[in-house]
C-alpha cells in the first residue's frame, strides 16, 4: 500500500493518498514557499498511516475520563479533541480525519510562509488564513465563509449518509472549531444527537455487523429512515441543536449548522454561515 502524491488537473493544490486517508491540500503565497509547504506536506505524510497503525488498538478504545497512553503526534491530537467528550462513549477514531489535516497543516505552516492553506480530508478541513484572507465552502446547509479574524481553524461535516456510521438521523452537520479535530469529533457527536430514539421509522443495526473492525461494536447504528413528518424533524433537529449550544458555551466549538428533511438549524452567533459576498 504506498502513497500517491500528485498534484491536481489544476495544477495548483496537492493530492495525498494512502489507504484510507485520502487528502487535497491547496496553498497561497509565493510561488517558492508553495513548493516548499508541499514538500513538507509530501514528507510528513509519509509516516502518518503506519504511526497510527500502531496504536490501532487504543484508538479504538472508549476515551475514559484519566484519558488514553497514546503516543504518537497525530494519535495525541485525536485524544486530546475527544477528551472534553469522554462522557459520551466516543473514542479517538471521533477525530481522526481533522487530526490528520491539522498535522499536515501545521506541517506545511512550519516549513513555508503562506497567506492562506487548507487541508480538506474527505470534507474535514484544517485551515489557515493570513491577515484579510476568508475561505468559503458551499455544505448541504448553505454556504460557510470564514475570514482570519474569527479564530476557526477547522470545519468539519458528519451525516448518516456519510463514510461513516451514525448514531443519529441527520442529512448532514457542520461545525466550525478552532482545530480541524475539535471540528470532526463534536460534528459527529452532534449529528448522533439528531435523532428520534425509540421510532419505528428508524432502522437500526449493530455497527459491528455492517462494519467488524467498526469502533463502536455493538452499538446501534442508523440504517434507514422512514419519511418523517414536520413535527418529528423539528423534535430531532432540536435535539442536535440542544447539544450544539451546549459545546458553544462550554468552548469546543464556534458554529454549526443541522440540516434535516430540508430543514436547517443554525449555532451561529457569531454570523459565520452565509455571509455576502464570498469568494473562495
Amino acid at each position: 500500500m504506498s502513497i500517491q502524491a500528485a498534484m491536481l488537473p489544476d495544477g495548483k493544490r496537492l493530492h495525498l493518498q494512502h489507504g484510507p486517508i485520502d487528502l487535497i491540500i491547496g496553498a497561497d503565497g509565493e510561488p517558492a514557499e508553495v513548493r516548499r509547504a508541499y514538500m513538507a506536506a509530501r514528507a510528513r505524510f509519509e509516516t502518518v498511516l503506519v504511526r497510527l497503525c500502531e496504536e490501532l488498538v487504543l484508538l479504538r478504545t472508549e476515551m475514559p475520563e484519566q484519558g488514553l497512553p497514546l503516543e504518537g503526534p497525530v494519535a495525541l491530537r485525536m485524544a486530546c479533541a475527544v477528551q472534553p467528550h469522554w462522557q459520551q462513549r466516543v473514542t479517538p477514531m471521533a477525530a481522526v480525519a481533522g487530526a490528520v489535516a491539522d498535522e499536515i497543516l501545521q506541517a506545511m505552516l512550519q516549513a513555508a510562509s503562506l497567506r492562506r492553506a487548507y487541508v480538506n480530508n474527505g470534507g474535514d478541513i484544517a485551515l489557515h488564513l493570513g491577515v484579510r484572507e476568508r475561505f468559503s465552502i458551499a455544505s448541504a446547509n448553505g454556504l460557510v465563509t470564514v475570514e482570519a479574524g474569527d479564530g476557526v481553524g477547522g470545519i468539519a461535516t458528519s451525516s448518516r449518509h456519510g463514510r461513516s456510521h451514525s448514531l443519529g438521523i441527520a442529512d448532514s452537520v457542520t461545525v466550525l472549531a478552532r482545530t480541524g479535530a475539535a471540528a470532526d469529533v463534536a460534528a459527529t457527536l452532534i449529528a448522533n444527537a439528531v435523532d428520534l430514539p425509540g421510532s419505528q421509522k428508524v432502522n437500526r443495526r449493530p455497527a459491528c455487523e455492517l462494519s467488524p473492525d467498526s469502533d463502536l461494536r455493538d452499538r446501534l447504528v442508523t440504517v434507514d429512515v422512514a419519511p418523517l413528518d414536520e413535527g418529528e424533524t423539528a423534535v430531532a433537529l432540536a435535539c442536535g441543536v440542544a447539544l450544539a449550544q451546549e459545546f458553544q458555551r462550554r468552548g469546543l466549538i464556534m458554529a454549526a449548522t443541522l440540516g434535516l428533511n430540508n430543514s436547517v438549524e443554525r449555532v451561529d452567533p457569531v454570523t459565520l454561515i452565509d455571509r455576502k459576498s464570498a469568494h473562495a
